[in-house]
């Protein structure tokens, strides 16, 4: 598996990308979505990648720069033929990796609450992230749950 900065030229990842965006959309009550259509993810403050297997896209994540050395992870999807097979691990890894290279204090997100979400947020705790309270522009729903993850320098 291979895991780089995505070619947005690639049909198969604006294709997972507009998945991301619809499925989020439909597991999410009226205006408490916020995943990124594939305009927002090619603002120049977002790095998406890819995960290959050979040619087959198997999942994307983003990572954000925010003010105060801060990184934020949006838009993580794995595609359906490759669930529960740790592409989202590997792809929240490899952001924590870049955060920490770029020389990041913490990482944040947020997603939602309900069993839509269910996978997400158990990803995120197997991987250390902590509940916090909203950042930036967010404001806490009773549907949105928010994470943090501080990086320790190596």
């Amino acid at each position: 598996m291979d895991i780089r900065i995505a070619d947005f030229d690639n049909a198969d990842v604006c294709d997972l990308i507009a998945l991301h965006q619809r499925r989020a959309y439909d597991a999410s009550p009226p205006g408490t979505s916020f995943a990124l259509d594939l305009a927002g993810l090619q603002r120049p403050e977002i790095t998406l990648f890819e995960l290959r297997e050979g040619t087959r896209l198997l999942g994307i994540g983003a990572l954000m720069a925010l003010p105060d050395r801060t990184g934020e992870v949006k838009s993580m999807r794995t595609a359906d033929a490759a669930l529960r097979r740790g592409i989202g691990g590997a792809i929240l890894a490899h952001i924590e990796a870049e955060a920490r290279r770029r020389g990041y204090t913490k990482i944040v997100l947020e997603t939602g609450n309900n069993e839509a979400y269910a996978p997400a947020n158990a990803l995120y705790r197997r991987h250390g992230f902590t509940r916090r309270g909203p950042f930036g522009d967010y404001a806490e729903t009773g549907f949105n749950i928010f994470y943090e993850k501080v990086l320790e320098q190596t």
